[in-house]
């Protein structure tokens, strides 16, 4: 399969949208989405960008991309969190995942960074499988913590 990796743009963000609610189809949730295309577009390429992403392009449309962006560690400095790489399910088995995942470690070699760091749900098995191939460290003893929007409007500051 003839894949290119490339940087997203802006065009991109209706084929990401659409990627995004297959993975939360696949994840059992799809009605966690509330980003926009309109929010897509404002936060990965405005003047106050905070994310970025890579798609793969096959056969002329977007079959998958991989979104991050840098944070901080207080223990280990500048570092990437990686918030999703989806492939769409037809392009699967074609090491699609392989290259998002190897052009998001070619950044934070670039950038000089200390580590990437994503989550994965315990019951993903194949993804569990596909990290390990890359001598990736799964931890068990952190719990993740996440107020929501409507958790935030509710806290009286």
């Amino acid at each position: 399969m003839n894949c290119i990796i490339r940087k997203a743009e802006k065009k991109d963000v209706p084929a990401i949208l659409g990627l995004i609610k297959e993975l939360a189809e696949f994840e059992k949730s799809p009605q966690e989405v509330k980003v926009t295309v309109d929010e897509l577009e404002r936060d990965g390429f405005g003047p106050d960008a905070v994310y970025k992403a890579f798609v793969a392009e096959a056969e002329g449309k977007i079959v998958g991309m991989a979104l991050f962006y840098i944070k901080y560690s207080t223990w280990k400095g500048k570092a990437i969190y990686l918030d999703d790489i989806i492939v769409t399910e037809k392009y699967r088995r074609y090491k699609i995942g392989s290259k998002l995942f190897e052009a998001v470690i070619k950044v934070c070699k670039e950038m000089g960074v200390r580590k990437m760091d994503w989550q994965v749900l315990d019951w993903n098995t194949p993804a569990i499988e596909f990290y390990k191939k890359y001598n990736a460290v799964i931890a068990d003893e952190w719990l993740n913590g996440s107020l929501h929007e409507n958790h935030l409007k509710e806290i009286n500051l």
